[in-house]
């Protein structure tokens, strides 16, 4: 009887005109290569966001995986993330 325990990323979805990315991470539990449970979680990254002083900070993507790096490097366009930025910018008022 030999339990193991994998993770992972089953959907990678882009929504909306800045075009987050949603993850959803699976965790699978097996017995015997018998799946026993199976949980979610989720999680979404932005282009980026501002400063105090209202400067672009782009989202560190280096800890993602290379299929959401390589999604984020092609969706997140210089276009997006400006739209982004004056997005956030009107909120602030």
């Amino acid at each position: 009887m030999a339990l193991t325990k994998t993770t992972i990323e089953d959907k990678i979805e882009v929504v909306g005109d800045f075009k987050t990315i949603q993850i959803r991470t699976a965790t699978v539990i097996k017995e015997d290569e018998k799946e026993l449970t199976r949980s979610f979680h989720r999680s979404s990254i932005a282009p980026g966001d501002i400063d105090g002083s209202n400067n672009w900070v782009d989202t560190d993507i280096s800890a993602q995986s290379t299929e959401v790096k390589g999604i984020a490097n092609t969706v997140w366009t210089q276009s997006v993330k400006d739209a982004y930025k004056a997005h956030l910018i009107a909120g602030k008022s």
